[in-house]
């Protein structure tokens, strides 16, 4: 070829192969072998030149032991090897289009997956006491092949925490301000990051959050706040930070105070420290466990008022986003014990905050024998406001759909319960003469405009 093209001035004929996997290197080891050169193949050159030799179709079809095959043979001798074969994964990066084509960094992944997983004294994997011997070189790697090492070896049933101490070791290593010292001033809005690798320090985090092991307690809760504050700096994704906040609020109780001083970094933010990035999840959720626990144990009838009270009161009102719970609870007491006087049963549902109850809790109140006159008031108020609140927002739809200027006269429905409260308090003096309560409350029902056919909720008949 390259006489072919030569001129006839002699000059040198040069040619330009732009394509060749590997570059430069890559072709003079693909020339030797041609002009029968002894060529060197080792864990870092061998990925290139089985890409150039690819690429040159240097096959069988032409000679036998062409170098394709050379290659093949020398790279199942690399897969053998933890140490070659991270290195020869590093050296996919440079070609990783040819790589990926040949399969080549899907076996050097299945291997190095398959070692980590087993016994370190079954393979030719570094001998150490520590765990740690294999993610040390895997940190080395680019992200998107990490990446896929990771998810390989958790396939393989590599367990979470031996996961999550490679990703906290691979942060570390990649992100600044993860690795000790005082955090509230190591991590400041005043940080230097630079505005070059910003971006690739928040795709870095962002990948490394979506791969951490969602068990519980494999993950400090220390190491979960830095990485929220380094979120933060970053401006990571809302979804980042949101999952960094779930995680550290299931295990809030174990941080430490300066774990919890994240510096608040808006442009708007009036105090010092960001109050709202820990989530008050656990307190729901023990509050609802305490909930469904006093509706089992409220049936039985030898459990003493002062007993249900102490266990209901151990759960403070802001635990509880809705008084559901509580209510079908209280009301599976008072049907297990019907001989409470009625101060009794006023002391019992104080208790509930009318203002917390759902609108097919307040619905199903409403129609409650079992409660107070006082406390079915206060349901009746806030079933209304419920219900207005509903017809509001149907009007806003319906104006915005259909022009249409409907709206709730609030102050009006707000008068009319008012009324109703002072007829219901009229009615409970009658209930005192008559000493009828039942037989009173039917009356009441009717003039109130509802029946007294009880509505069951979960746990209430």
């Amino acid at each position: 070829m390259i006489s072919e093209f030569r001129s006839e001035d002699g000059k040198a004929c040069v040619l330009h192969l732009h394509d060749i996997p590997g570059g430069a290197k890559a072709f003079e080891l693909a020339a030797k072998f041609c002009y029968d050169i002894r060529i060197e193949l080792n864990a870092t050159n061998v990925v290139p030149v089985r890409c150039a030799a690819e690429h040159l179709l240097m096959t069988e079809d032409y000679v036998g032991g062409n170098l394709i095959t050379r290659t093949d043979n020398f790279l199942g001798e690399v897969l053998g090897s933890w140490k070659d074969t991270i290195k020869a994964l590093e050296a996919c990066e440079s070609v990783l289009p040819h790589a990926e084509d040949l399969h080549i960094v899907s076996r050097c992944i299945n291997s190095l997956a398959s070692k980590a997983c087993s016994d370190p004294s079954l393979s030719e994997a570094p001998t150490s006491a520590l765990a740690d011997w294999w993610y040390i070189d895997a940190s080395f790697l680019g992200l998107p092949l990490f990446k896929r090492l990771i998810l390989a070896m958790e396939a393989k049933g590599m367990k979470p925490e031996n996961v999550a101490e490679a990703l906290i070791y691979s942060a570390k290593r990649s992100l600044p301000g993860l690795s000790g010292g005082s955090t509230a001033a190591r991590m400041t809005p005043g940080i230097s990051i630079s505005a070059a690798s910003e971006s690739e320090q928040r795709v870095f985090l962002e990948e490394i959050v979506d791969l951490l092991p969602m068990n519980k307690g494999v993950i400090s809760t220390r190491f979960l706040l830095r990485l929220l504050r380094t979120a933060m700096i970053l401006r990571a994704s809302p979804s980042c930070r949101e999952n960094l906040e779930r995680r550290t609020g299931a295990q809030v109780e174990e941080a430490a105070l300066e774990d919890l001083l994240i510096p608040s970094l808006g442009p708007s933010v009036e105090t010092l420290y960001d109050v709202d990035c820990v989530q008050p999840t656990p307190m729901a959720m023990v509050a609802r466990l305490v909930d469904v626990y006093l509706a089992e144990v409220a049936a039985d009838v030898n459990l003493k008022l002062h007993k249900f009270l102490s266990l209901a009161s151990a759960v403070s009102d802001y635990a509880r986003p809705l008084d559901d719970g509580i209510y079908r609870a209280i009301d599976v007491y008072l049907k297990s014990h019907p001989w409470l006087t009625e101060s009794e049963r006023e002391q019992i549902c104080q208790l509930i905050n009318c203002q917390k109850l759902s609108l097919e809790a307040c619905t199903h109140a409403a129609q409650n024998e079992r409660l107070p006159l006082r406390l079915v008031v206060q349901v009746l108020f806030f079933e209304q406001l419920h219900k207005s609140s509903n017809v509001a927002i149907q009007a806003d739809i319906s104006e915005e759909q259909e022009n249409d200027d409907h709206h709730v006269d609030v102050d009006d429905m707000r008068s009319q319960v008012l009324e109703l409260e002072k007829e219901c308090l009229s009615m409970k003096q009658e209930i005192g003469k008559l000493g009828k309560p039942r037989s009173s409350w039917n009356i009441f029902s009717r003039k109130c405009g509802f029946g007294v056919k009880s509505q069951s909720v979960a746990g209430g008949k």
